[in-house]
């Protein structure tokens, strides 16, 4: 497929799926992370295992109409214990993703990337925020606005594969990926523009795969085929970029939440790199922004080769 167009085709791909993905929620004892585990449940789209503390967990699981004797619940009112025992639920081949309940993203990351019993082998995990918004035809990814706050040129390859990769897992041919910066030439003092003419290079080269790169690129031109024929810039992503790779956190960051306040965007994040998808949303996230974090975090485990030590 070339791309999605809207969270209605997502969501439709994903219920079709053979078997639900096992979510794991982390310290579930969060009403909005289980009426989204729950709405997803109804569409066949994901399994919830439920871990921490049953007495905090219990109503309000039933309270967003679980029947918790179809849900596993694994008891540990400790925070810290219960985010190992969700990761090693996974690591165990019990789960297939992960979710954040009623914790510091901190705390669950923390076992996320425990060097002996954790998902990353000590690689690079990144953010991606996938998005719909109404004056776009297409979805489009934001990386990183979450997780890696002054990417060095090394580390924005590896953010971009990794958005790659979860667009090629999810059935995309070829995504077309905007390497973001004020302007369209290299200007020695501005980095993000040397890096993103060096990214632009290895994909050219064959050291970046599977993609179209662009750099550098202001937004406006990645966004909009006329602001492109108005600068006279010449490229197959302008106008239809999948990706925005930002040059820094607090840009994707702003970026994302610009999209979801002010142009009626519809936002899921997750967080890739690991060996199996992260749904990490803020505890003030929407119940609609858990769910459809979620569904794209079991669109993309459910393609994956599972291969957990």
């Amino acid at each position: 497929m070339e791309y999605y167009k809207n969270w209605d085709e997502v969501i439709a791909n994903v219920s079709e799926f053979p078997h639900p993905e096992r979510l794991v929620i982390a310290c579930a004892d969060d009403a909005r992370a289980l009426e989204a585990a729950q709405k997803a449940a109804a569409h066949a789209t994901v399994a919830p295992i439920l871990v921490g503390d049953r007495a905090k967990i219990e109503p309000l699981a039933e309270a967003a109409g679980m029947d918790l004797t179809q849900v596993p619940v694994h008891h540990e009112p400790d925070n810290d214990k219960a985010a190992a025992l969700a990761v090693s639920l996974i690591r165990e081949g019990k789960a297939d993703y992960l979710m954040k309940g009623h914790i510091e993203s901190s705390a669950l990351l923390k076992a996320v990337v425990s060097k002996d019993h954790g998902l990353t082998r000590g690689r690079l995990i990144s953010h991606i925020s996938y998005i719909e918004v109404p004056s776009y035809h297409k979805m489009i990814a934001i990386t990183d606005g979450g997780m890696v706050v002054y990417p060095t040129l090394e580390q924005k390859k590896t953010i971009m594969d990794h958005a790659v990769n979860m667009l090629l897992t999810m059935g995309y041919n070829k995504p077309k990926v905007a390497v973001l910066a004020g302007i369209e030439k290299v200007n020695p003092k501005m980095k993000e523009t040397v890096d993103a003419a060096a990214l632009k290079e290895m994909n050219r080269n064959g050291e970046i795969r599977g993609c179209v790169v662009e750099g550098p690129i202001a937004v406006d031109i990645a966004l909009s085929k006329e602001k492109a024929r108005q600068k006279d810039f010449v490229s197959e992503v302008a106008g239809e970029a999948d990706i925005l790779l930002v040059p820094d956190l607090c840009c994707g960051n702003c970026i994302a939440k610009i999209l979801l306040e002010m142009a009626g965007g519809r936002m899921a994040g997750v967080v890739v790199g690991a060996s199996v998808p992260i749904v990490l949303t803020s505890r003030s996230s929407s119940m609609e922004e858990k769910y459809l974090s979620i569904v794209i975090s079991a669109a993309f485990s459910a393609r994956k080769i599972k291969n957990l030590e």
